[in-house]
């Protein structure tokens, strides 16, 4: 059932977006590390990252929160909501907006084209909780994969401050393995399962397992990715793009 929102979806939205383009600003005002310094475009990335990093702890949290106070949201997926979970599903939407906006407007459209896909399928996906109150579970509970994007941007971030030798990288790595396993592989597989019940039927869930399918291959490749940059890194191929938005 459709949670009461006194707040009309386009201002929440609009309000969670400039609450991020807020937060840019401010997080550009903390020191750079050294080897960012000087970089315009290692500046950039680092300021987004920053953004992303805060985004992940705050919304990994809050979708825990949420299933712990509705636990229902684990097995009825379409219907099941709260007023927390709706407001979480908007915050999330603005940040993937923000995020867009942020990276065209920097010009680093082609080299993080993938995050831009990316972006395009979770807002398509959260629109649907977002302007009609359905599968605000399902919105919930992929946002699980913040849990695990807390550590993946910390690696990213410790990668781009050429801090990839430090024994907290190499701890963090393991950590980041084990957390893609438990709060990206596993949500994403429970719930590709549950929309799989809509293949063959021209409905919402069929719409939002055609978006579920194309973020579940992003995630494979970016998990062949991380286990081939921080465990065979002699099997990372030497020619990568180094602007590269996703460092591997």
């Amino acid at each position: 059932m459709p949670v009461p929102v006194p707040v009309p979806p386009a201002l929440l939205l609009l309000g969670t977006t400039l609450t991020f383009r807020a937060g840019l600003l401010l997080l550009g005002r903390l020191p750079l590390p050294v080897h960012v310094r000087g970089d315009p475009l290692r500046t950039w990335r680092w300021h987004n990252l920053l953004v992303s990093f805060t985004h992940s702890i705050v919304s990994g949290l809050w979708a825990l929160l949420c299933v712990w106070q509705t636990p229902e949201m684990l097995v009825d997926v379409e219907t099941a909501s709260s007023l927390s979970g709706y407001l979480l599903v908007c915050f999330s939407a603005g940040y993937f907006i923000h995020d867009t906006v942020d990276i065209v407007a920097s010009k680093q459209a082609q080299a993080s084209w993938e995050y831009l896909v990316h972006h395009a399928l979770a807002i398509f996906a959260f629109a649907s909780g977002i302007f009609q109150g359905s599968f605000v579970a399902g919105g919930v509970l992929t946002l699980f994969v913040e849990v695990s994007n807390i550590f993946l941007t910390m690696r990213m971030m410790m990668k781009l401050s050429n801090n990839q030798d430090c024994l907290f990288y190499r701890i963090n790595k393991y950590i980041n393995l084990v957390m893609y396993f438990l709060f990206r592989l596993a949500p994403q597989a429970y719930l590709t399962s549950f929309f799989l019940q809509y293949l063959g039927r021209w409905t919402q869930g069929a719409f939002l397992l055609s978006i579920l399918l194309l973020v579940d291959l992003m995630i494979l490749i970016y998990f062949s990715r991380l286990l081939r940059s921080d465990f065979c890194p002699e099997r990372a191929s030497p020619g990568h793009n180094k602007d590269k938005f996703l460092t591997e």
